[in-house]
Parts: C-alpha cells; structure tokens; sequence
C-alpha cells in the first residue's frame, strides 16, 4: 500500500500508481510531467488572453482553451476515467453542468453571436463558475465561501 520509508517521492510515485494501476502507461514522473506541462499551457493561455483582450473573440477563445487544459490537466494525474466520474459526482454535478454551460455560451457568444458585451459577460460567468467548481474540490470550502459573502454583503443596520 503506502511507503513507510519517509521518502516522497516514492510515496508521491506510489500513490500514482495505486491510482491509474494498469489504465496508464505513462511513469508517474512522466505523468506529473504531462499535468505540469497541460496546467502551465493552460494558465500561458490565460495570460496571453489578457493581451487580446480588446478583441472579446480571441479574448474568449485562448481564455476557454487555458480554462479547458487547466482543468484537464488533472486527468494526467487521475486518470481521464476518475476524472470524469470526480466530475460529475452528485456533490459537483451542479457545478460541473454550470462551468461546461458557460464555457459553451462563452465560445457561442464569440464564435456564433459575435457580441462584444455578450462575450465579456459570458467570460466573467466563467470565471466565477470556474471558482465555484474548483471549490467544490476543497471540504467545507462553498459553504464557506457562502457564509462569508452572507456575512460580506448583508446590510442589516
């Protein structure tokens, strides 16, 4: 099961290989590799998309295709199976169809509609649905979150 050694690497190796067993044929270092390489191709296009801004067409494209490689390079390490039941448990289902709803009405607002104000609109909801599901990754951590806006933005005198 898990090594004992102290080492972790080793542990880091072995919890990887416990996860995708025979699924994968990559190492687990090439593994890590894959999802360092997607998640860092995936924030680059983000970033790049800043530039591009002023164009919403190219702005929602480059920043949906960073959405998409950063949250799939999570299947590197899960494996795409996993992943995708992860995905779509009954605890993120809600999440999950939100963040997919955005990122499609965000490329049809570019790529269809061609309305500037719909893009930006459709990309500032993809944002937040992108925050939204990556908490739900985390314990407790929506609640949380729902709590403080409660707390934040209450105007009781």
């Amino acid at each position: 099961m898990w090594n004992i050694t102290g080492n972790d690497e080793e542990q880091d190796e072995n919890f990887l290989d416990e996860e995708l067993g025979d699924v994968c044929s990559l190492s687990p270092t090439q593994r890590i590799y894959g999802f360092a390489a997607c998640l860092i191709a995936g924030l680059a296009c983000m970033l790049l998309s800043t530039i591009v801004f002023a164009r919403p067409i190219k702005f929602a494209l480059l920043f949906t295709f960073g959405n998409l490689l950063a949250v799939g390079s999570t299947a590197f390490l899960l494996g795409p199976t996993k992943q995708y039941r992860m995905m779509f448990d009954s605890v993120r289902i809600f999440a999950t169809a939100i963040y997919l709803g955005c990122v499609v009405i965000a490329l049809i607002c570019a790529l269809w509609i061609h309305s500037k104000l719909l893009t930006i609109i459709a990309i500032i909801t993809e944002i937040g649905a992108l925050i939204w599901y990556s908490l739900s990754y985390i314990p407790f951590a929506r609640r949380m979150v729902s709590e403080l806006m409660i707390r934040l933005c209450d105007t009781e005198l």
